[in-house]
């Protein structure tokens, strides 16, 4: 029977070091690459072909539900699994609406996280019990709007609020003390965070979400 093969994204040395372990201490897997940060994520992927990919959720360059989004899309066949200290709602169904198949806390023992890789592989689904619940209680009440995590430099949101409180572009870049050219960039980069098209959506879009 083929091995898992299994690529890891994870800031935290001390953390990444033990899933390293893990992994290469199991006789049905391997692991195919090991990285803190998501740089050169479609690169690494298209050289490494894993089968299941350990993502946490808050790792440098692009943050774990991005990176899983990217995934998915260049590679549906990846399977991925979110590692986070976290609970919160927004991140859980953050990260089901970009793809990933899991989602477990980082406390959890050895022998759970391999099940959750195992489980993955297999092409189900993971999450710890308490994660679980989350999910399940969230969907018996119908949850209706997609949940997203939308992650804004501090410059960004800056920016984003002089957009929400009326400021022309211009006045912006005086306001802040950047050029015009600088502006734009930031605020293209906050319309692809937003997934909008227009400074009115941008609004919109930050005080449905309250983004600032």
């Amino acid at each position: 029977m083929k091995n898992i093969r299994i690529a890891i994204f994870e800031d935290n040395q001390k953390f990444r070091e033990s899933l390293e372990f893990i992994i290469v201490t199991t006789t049905d897997m391997e692991l195919s690459g090991c990285f803190d940060d998501t740089n050169r994520l479609v690169e690494r992927m298209e050289v490494l072909q894993p089968d299941v990919v350990l993502m946490d959720i808050n790792i440098p360059v692009m943050n774990g539900i991005e990176a899983t989004s990217v995934i998915k899309h260049k590679f549906p066949y990846i399977q991925v699994c979110i590692q986070t200290v976290f609970e919160e709602d927004d991140k859980v169904f953050a990260s089901l609406c970009a793809g990933a198949s899991g989602y477990i806390l980082k406390n959890s023992p050895p022998d759970r996280i391999l099940q959750a890789i195992r489980e993955v592989a297999d092409g189900g689904l993971f999450f710890t019990p308490s994660i679980a619940k989350k999910v399940l209680v969230s969907f018996s009440q119908q949850y209706s709007s997609k949940p997203e995590f939308i992650q804004l430099t501090d410059k960004e949101k800056e920016i984003l609020k002089l957009l929400v409180d009326g400021l022309s572009y211009k006045m912006i870049a005086d306001g802040t003390g950047l050029s015009i050219h600088t502006i734009h960039t930031h605020i293209r980069h906050i319309y692809e965070k937003l997934h909008v098209n227009s400074s009115s959506q941008a609004v919109a879009k930050a005080i449905k979400q309250k983004l600032i």
